[in-house]
């Protein structure tokens, strides 16, 4: 077994600061922008960042079409689908069913892995600790919002609309894992400015009149959103998926909603409740369980390869 070096689990914990922070911000941000203008501000807001970033490091765009097919498929996959699907959603379902459901991501994320992702087979340990993780998610959102899966007319719908999102984050996982060669801010440059271009048809038309009458909280969170989860994640992202595989970045999904808690316990004065802690401790040994389990294959030397390429 070899040992994981330290730089992956900090952006780990940097993504799931970044992407974890982003489900509280987001509640203040649509109260003054809708679903559609609010993902479509947040990308071009990101798009622009990104650009200027390649610009003064003076990179250019890769003029292939590998490259902009990859961005597309980021775009779709991993921003326009499920930001617009889950915003959307959680005006008709629970956040904590919400949760649940998206917590699926890592085992959909190991399944596509095995498949299309060379050195990350799926074994019983790596397999084990996964749903020991989403054993924890349970208990940390509470039992009881599975009932809520009886759901009927409209309901249910949104609630297969929240899988297809997890689904679809876990399909962007395994595409960034296969990004062509491209420094990680330029591939996230090129994958915000083609979301952009593909959400401005539905959300631009109305962003400056809701912008105009948008409070200072909704638009200092819209911009929080673009800057932290929507330039600087992606980033972060993109150069994890490179050093450590998607299987591994797949727990994100565990960590977010503990975050959430731990936010609300150390900066809103919450009480912990026992099950976070009990969660906490499972999600813990599922990441241990499937890291011991992990087997070194050659495909660690090219993957450090890679990252030393970008």
């Amino acid at each position: 077994m070899s040992v994981r070096p330290i730089g992956h689990w900090i952006l780990l914990l940097t993504i799931v600061a970044l992407w974890g922070s982003a489900f509280g911000i987001t509640e203040f941000a649509i109260e003054s922008f809708r679903p559609f203008e609010l993902v479509t501000g947040r990308m071009m807001i990101a798009a622009a960042l990104l650009t200027l970033v390649v610009v003064v490091q003076g990179q250019r765009f890769p003029m292939t079409g590998k490259f902009w097919g990859f961005c597309l498929a980021m775009a779709i996959a991993g921003n326009c689908l499920p930001f617009w699907l889950i915003s959307a959603a959680q005006q008709e379902i629970d956040s904590g069913l919400a949760g649940i459901l998206m917590s699926i991501m890592p085992l959909t994320t190991l399944l596509l892995a095995h498949v299309f992702v060379p050195g990350e087979t799926l074994s019983g340990g790596k397999l084990a600790g996964f749903c020991l993780g989403f054993v924890g998610i349970v208990i940390l959102i509470g039992p009881e919002a599975l009932l809520e899966l009886r759901g009927e007319g409209t309901t249910i719908w949104w609630e297969f609309a929240t899988l297809f999102a997890a689904f679809c984050y876990a399909a962007n996982a395994i595409i960034a894992r296969h990004r062509p060669p491209a420094n990680p801010i330029v591939a996230a440059a090129g994958t915000m400015v083609v979301g952009a271009f593909i959400m401005m048809p539905f959300g631009l038309w109305d962003l400056p009149t809701q912008t105009f009458n948008a409070s200072m909280s909704g638009l200092l969170a819209a911009l929080a959103l673009a800057i932290l989860a929507s330039a600087v994640a992606p980033v972060v992202f993109l150069q994890l998926i490179t050093l450590a595989g998607p299987s591994f970045v797949a727990f994100i999904n565990y960590l977010i909603p503990l975050w959430a808690v731990f936010v609300g316990i150390l900066l809103l004065g919450e009480e912990p409740r026992w099950t976070a802690l009990a969660a906490l401790a499972l999600i813990l040994a599922g990441l241990a369980m499937s890291e011991v389990s992990m087997k070194p294959s050659q495909d660690r030397h090219s993957e450090g390869k890679q990252a030393r390429d970008c």
